[in-house]
């Protein structure tokens, strides 16, 4: 077997294998790598040693049995017999769930929730989309304070277990998707700048020194995280990654990382035949993030719309602080210009930064599916304060309305976990620490954030209390009973309206025609010849669709079609979706 590692900026380097210590030799075809070619099992366990330093583990390790701080094992690449001859599914008409591992069950492994894969064939989603699964210290986290950007945590199941699960995955039909985390790593077990300089002083982030993407050593870096995203998509039979930040990612060569990955991305596709897909995190509100390389994009697949989520979650809840202050002065104003023409700020002024914001989106050119809409998200959830999702404070009807909005626009709608059956379970910041200070620092500073926004510092959930992440798990006996099966129904109704309805999945943004009232709360739109209305207000609304030959389709409270004057009379806090005749 060849062992490889980049150390750049040593002189002597050796393996240590299985017990054995090994002298590497430099690598006379590529500057600044070692290689040594020795017999290895699969399991051994190794790690490198520099200029007589501790034995650390490998940047490109496969697995970490110990974790992040323990020594890398040798795993192959094709060990495992996949069972499923998976033909891929691509991102348009797609109905996406974001998943965590660590609380989707109680138990918190792969295996566990692969038994719960069943419930999403029934509700209909097409891809999970799991949030990051390197290496985190403890058991139980979030996931994006990962390290070792080759491997798999080990508490949920480790490399094997993560191929089950998407073995399991793609033989019910589908997808996975997997958050990968580019713009930082965890401070705990991040071994990487005693290889080489994996990160830079000339940029930095909320994170600290930034990743090197343009100073020099950077070919090699971006080699490492282009090798990682590849092998996740290639060895793991993964349909596409969620590239977390993107925004964050200090790059100022000609040809950015982002091209690069998404060049090799679709490389990667023609060569498996199967449709591979990016879709980024980023908040500047700039249509390039998905506008092809050719036309001088950076030719990323999707991404993220948070101003969709920002103006609908105002519309709900009459929240405006922060970065919802701009969207609450109008909020169905906001949720009517997202859905037809996708960023809010799109050259606005922005008061949550102080300045002017964001790039129109072509309307004629984009397909729809390229953005992501959603009500609920881990972000959007789990960094408040308590972790309350919508479900705490609002009703089964605005909910319905609220997955009305999502799963029957003009996006590629995305659910969060749960959200489906109005989880009343929260979803709460928590980490487990395994370094005394950092575990400190991490609960102290939680505290003290949300405590300059006048919350008692006594409230806030302390990441680190084991009850944190068990009060963040799903209650399964929740879809069974009441409104929450009710709500579930409603999820499944509009979900197999997409299917039924090539209206819904229309990519054609410029043909969305939206209307509202703002003192009245309603809010109508056109998708083809259906017509979907909501009704926030507290009172019927007459709502004047022009329609009189309609049907309705679907609709959360019992409500009969336009009358002769056209006019759509709208039960209080609830939805339809109507058809022409």
């Amino acid at each position: 077997m060849l062992f490889e590692v980049w150390a750049p900026e040593r002189e002597l380097v050796t393996l240590q294998l299985a017990g054995r210590t090994l002298a590497m030799e430099r690598d006379p075809s590529r500057t600044g790598w070692w290689m040594l070619g020795a017999e290895a099992a699969e399991g051994d366990h190794y790690g490198y040693s520099l200029d007589g330093g501790p034995v650390l583990p490998d940047p490109r390790s496969r697995r970490q049995p110990a974790g992040p701080d323990g020594l890398s094992a040798v795993l192959s690449a094709d060990a495992y017999e996949w069972r499923t001859d998976w033909p891929g599914r691509g991102l348009p008409g797609a109905v996406l769930y974001e998943l965590h591992i660590g609380t989707y069950t109680h138990e918190g492994t792969f295996d566990a929730a692969a038994r719960r894969l069943e419930h999403l064939v029934s509700l209909g989603v097409t891809h999970v989309e799991l949030m990051p699964v390197c290496p985190f210290p403890g058991r139980h986290g979030w996931g994006y304070e990962g390290v070792s950007l080759w491997a798999v945590h080990e508490p949920y199941g480790g490399p094997e277990g993560l191929k089950r699960f998407v073995d399991a995955a793609h033989a019910l039909g589908i997808g996975v998707v997997l958050d990968v985390v580019h713009n930082h790593l965890g401070p705990s077990g991040n071994y990487l700048p005693a290889f080489g300089p994996y990160f830079t002083d000339t940029h930095h982030t909320p994170w600290g020194s930034a990743v090197n993407l343009d100073a020099p050593g950077s070919d090699e870096v971006r080699a490492y995280l282009l090798g990682s995203a590849l092998a996740w998509l290639r060895d793991y039979r993964l349909d596409g990654l969620r590239l977390d930040a993107v925004h964050a990612l200090a790059d100022n060569r000609a040809l950015t990382f982002l091209e690069e990955l998404s060049e090799a991305t679709d490389t990667l596709a023609a060569e498996l035949g199967r449709p591979l897909f990016l879709i980024a995190e980023s908040d500047l509100c700039d249509p390039r993030t998905t506008t092809p390389r050719a036309a001088g994009g950076l030719g990323l697949h999707a991404q993220w719309n948070d101003d969709f989520h920002h103006a609908l979650h105002t519309a709900l809840t009459g929240e405006s602080q922060g970065y919802y202050g701009d969207f609450a002065r109008a909020p169905l104003a906001a949720v009517a210009k997202t859905l037809a023409r996708v960023f809010f700020h799109d050259g606005t002024y922005s008061t949550f930064r102080g300045r002017t914001h964001g790039r129109p989106v072509h309307r004629t050119s984009t397909p729809a599916h390229r953005f992501l809409g959603y009500a609920q998200t881990h972000d959007q959830v789990g960094n408040r304060a308590l972790g309350d999702r919508l479900s705490a404070t609002l009703s089964p009807g605005l909910l319905a309305c609220a997955a009305t909005l999502v799963l029957t626009g003009p996006f590629t709608p995305m659910l969060f976990m749960g959200e489906e059956w109005g989880a009343r379970t929260p979803w709460q910041f928590f980490t487990e620490h395994t370094d005394p200070e950092l575990a400190a620092a991490v609960s102290n500073g939680r505290r003290r954030e949300f405590g300059q926004h006048g919350w008692s510092e006594q409230e806030i959930p302390d990441p680190q209390s084991p009850a944190t992440r068990e009060r963040s798990c799903l209650d399964w006996s929740e879809p069974e009973h009441g409104p929450h099966a009710r709500l579930l129904g409603w999820y499944r109704e509009l979900i197999a309206l997409r299917r039924t309805q090539p209206d819904l999945v229309d990519a054609d943004l410029a043909a969305v025609k939206v209307a509202f009232d703002e003192e009245a709360r309603w809010l109508a739109f056109r998708r083809g010849d259906l017509r979907i209305a909501v009704n926030l207000g507290r009172d019927v609304a007459e709502i004047p669709l022009n329609g009189r030959d309609t049907h309705v389709l679907a609709a959360w409270e019992q409500v009969r079609p336009p009358g002769d004057d056209g006019a759509l009379s709208l039960p209080p806090e609830s939805c339809v979706v109507l058809a022409d005749s």
